[in-house]
């Protein structure tokens, strides 16, 4: 069976999964301040890791990464949701730190977008999927199966359409790679 951590949980834990918070008011089986300290595993502890609405929280993503990979199993998954930077939920909670694009998790890639001399992290992720979630109207018209079908168009939408043709949610699922 499947080991599983849910990294905010909040009230809805994923079903079978270990969940942490930082909120003692949630489903968490563990109590943690991702800003403060490591998750409380060992390492290559999880075959699954999941962090719906979570990265646009923390303040450093790239520790926060670090540790995902530390506490997963070689080739385990990590399943991100987070909102696009175009989305308007992206800029008015106040706790989201930051504002993601498809591209943003590019810097965790083997052949990612960072030079081999220019690495400030040794955790390395490789993607399986990226989804894009638009406005209704746009899902209609085929906009959102076009953005995810090609990543070229993907990246021309992202770059000269996306304050028009505005992002919802994204989904990242990645594998480990140790």
């Amino acid at each position: 069976m499947a080991r599983i951590l849910d990294v905010g949980c909040g009230r809805d834990k994923y079903p079978g999964s270990i969940g942490i918070d930082m909120n003692p008011a949630t489903a968490a089986d563990a109590i943690c301040h991702l800003d403060r300290g490591r998750l409380p595993f060992a390492a290559n502890s999880f075959d699954q890791i999941r962090a719906v609405h979570l990265v646009e929280h923390v303040d450093d993503m790239i520790r926060l990464m670090e540790e995902f990979h530390r506490v997963a199993k070689p080739g385990a998954t990590i399943f991100v949701v987070t909102p696009h930077f175009t989305d308007i939920a992206s800029y008015t909670d106040p706790t989201h730190r930051r504002h993601l694009s498809t591209e943003s998790f590019g810097y965790f890639m083997p052949d990612g977008s960072r030079e081999a001399g220019m690495w400030y992290t040794e955790a390395r992720l490789r993607p399986q999927r990226v989804k894009v979630r638009l406005l209704q109207m746009w899902r209609w018209l085929g906009l959102e199966f076009l953005v995810n079908h090609s990543r070229g168009f993907r990246l021309f939408w992202e770059r000269y359409l996306s304050f028009v043709i505005r992002g919802k949610v994204m989904e990242f699922t990645f594998e480990v790679v140790k």
